[in-house]
């Protein structure tokens, strides 16, 4: 018989960037425990994946990315990422970059991502993780380009 996996030591965020980076490298690699390590332990911690509902509860969110991860890591990256940083929360919003093998080829899925961390004694946690389907205008903008807000 199998012996489960201890769980994973917190991990140690010193910043929002580096809690991401953590979280994106785990999804890739498919480490589910690294990447709740990440998580706020709290019942507030909200996920949406996409074309999903919502996901309330640190069990409940473990419990989802046990199954998409169940047969390995998703090759993910992210950029264009826009920042709000306030002295104990961050709110990130980028846009995720799937790599997807078809009988029709391999091709690139880009998601639009928002990123909510907390600053807590352990570092930087997730507390949010909400993505859904980016559309075709949802590009990264020009370094220069001009931002409006509604």
């Amino acid at each position: 018989m199998a012996r489960p996996k201890p769980p994973a030591a917190p991990t140690i965020a010193l910043t929002p960037e580096d809690a991401e980076a953590a979280f994106y490298e785990a999804m890739a690699g498919g480490d589910v425990g690294r990447m709740m390590a990440l998580w706020v332990d709290d019942e507030d911690a909200l996920c949406v994946h996409p074309g999903g509902g919502r996901i309330v509860g640190t069990a409940a969110v473990r419990a989802s990315y046990e199954a998409i991860l169940a047969d390995g890591g998703i090759p993910v990256s992210y950029d264009a990422v826009h920042r709000l940083q306030r002295a104990e929360v961050a709110v990130h919003h980028l846009i995720e970059r799937v790599v997807v093998d078809s009988a029709r080829g391999r091709s690139e899925l880009r998601m639009l991502a928002t990123n909510v961390y907390l600053k807590t004694p352990l570092g930087w946690r997730i507390a949010v993780h909400h993505v859904t389907a980016a559309g075709p205008d949802d590009r990264p903008p020009p370094e220069a380009a001009p931002t409006t807000l509604h």
